[in-house]
């Protein structure tokens, strides 16, 4: 065997020194206020994995977990309540609503549940389109929430483009979590909604003695649409102490990780993955500033990775789907291996170090998770 062959292959990662200098405005304070409004509300778990830390070597390891939010079981709930709160109020003020609207969006699975349901809850019509490659029970559990689906014969960016197409139809509006020049009100509302979550964290840390926050928080990256929530939360505080930032895609389709290394925004063209709903080949534009100033570090993951990340978190009582233990699957891997001791020091993490890690889907929400009864309510629930 030859030296080059032996030669254990570099980590897909990217780090940025000053991230946690730069700035950004607030998510709206009313947002909170909405979703506990709703009557399925409640914050979602934040638990403490000792085993984690003694692992990772840092001093408390915490995850959200996001495997049973409104009902569903993955967060993509928050961002399409609101939004579609604030657009059809905005259609009520500006005397355009005659009737019922069809809500129109594509997903790899989550987003597309989360708008159906919104629909089904206020008595609205859906109409979802899914790429090539989603489950058919993830495609069975959209149509159960009476939303009409449409499946495309090609990637996640062709399902997007169709469904823009058929929103321009008369009463049909688009309700997509991803942004491109002349598409960006909507996305941005879904982006506030997520801030609920963070909010949360705030309040759970507090509650348990950790004021200043944490060292560092994980999150699995799509679009980047959560992740600039998360930016949005932790770089608009003028001042105390600011996070490390990382971001965690999977490998076949790591569009932002590739456009932090080339210095702006590309496309990449994205493979199979078991991790659907980061399934994405671009980032959304407006996610993009805020993730080439605000992220400390991004990092790319394999199926195999996020799969083994899965078992050990089920394994501590923490139900997660390969997107979801996505986050602790990056962790691991920048906190291992060749460099390892460099990739720690750029991210500030001591021995001490405080970790949060996003787990933003539950097993039911991922067929390939062999878990929990995707077609109805999560056992968690």
């Amino acid at each position: 065997m030859t030296d080059e062959a032996s030669s254990p292959r570099p980590l897909p990662w990217f780090v940025r020194p000053d991230a946690r200098s730069w700035r950004c405005d607030p998510a709206p304070v009313e947002v909170r206020g909405f979703h506990a409004s709703l009557p399925d509300y409640q914050p979602t778990p934040l638990t403490e994995l000792h085993l984690l830390a003694s692992e990772l070597g840092v001093g408390r390891v915490f995850v959200k977990d996001e495997s049973c939010r409104l009902g569903l079981p993955a967060f993509k709930a928050l961002g399409a309540s609101w939004a579609v709160h604030r657009a059809l109020a905005e259609r009520a003020a500006n005397g355009t609503a005659r009737g019922p609207v069809t809500l129109v969006t594509a997903t790899d699975g989550n987003h597309g549940r989360a708008v159906a349901r919104t629909a089904r809850r206020l008595g609205q019509d859906a109409h979802v389109f899914v790429p090539q490659g989603v489950h058919p029970r993830a495609v069975e559990a959209i149509v159960a929430e009476q939303a009409k689906v449409t499946e495309v014969s090609g990637s996640y960016d062709d399902a997007v483009r169709l469904a823009a197409e058929a929103a321009t139809a008369p009463d049909a509006l688009l309700v997509q979590d991803t942004a491109w020049p002349g598409y960006e009100r909507i996305p941005g509302w879904i982006v506030e909604g997520y801030s609920t979550l963070c909010a949360e964290i705030d309040e759970q840390l507090a509650a348990g003695g950790v004021a200043e926050g944490p060292d560092l928080v994980a999150v699995p990256v799509g679009v980047g649409s959560l992740a600039q929530g998360v930016v949005t939360h932790y770089r608009s505080r003028p001042s105390g102490h600011a996070p490390a930032l990382l971001s965690v895609e999977p490998e076949s389709a790591a569009c932002v990780l590739e456009s932090l290394t080339v210095g702006g925004l590309v496309g990449v063209t994205t493979g199979e993955t078991s991790m659907a709903g980061l399934n994405c080949g671009t980032p959304s534009s407006i996610a993009w500033p805020y993730l080439r100033g605000g992220l400390d570090a991004a990092v790319a993951v394999t199926d195999a990775d996020s799969a083994r990340a899965a078992g050990d978190l089920a394994a501590l009582g923490v139900s997660s789907g390969p997107c979801g233990a996505a986050s602790l699957a990056g962790l691991r891997a920048v906190l291992s291996g060749t460099g390892a001791r460099e990739r720690r020091t750029a991210l500030g993490l001591g021995p001490s170090a405080m970790v949060v890690l996003l787990s933003t889907e539950g097993a039911a929400a991922n067929p390939r998770s062999g878990a929990g009864d995707f077609e109805g309510r999560p056992a968690a629930c």
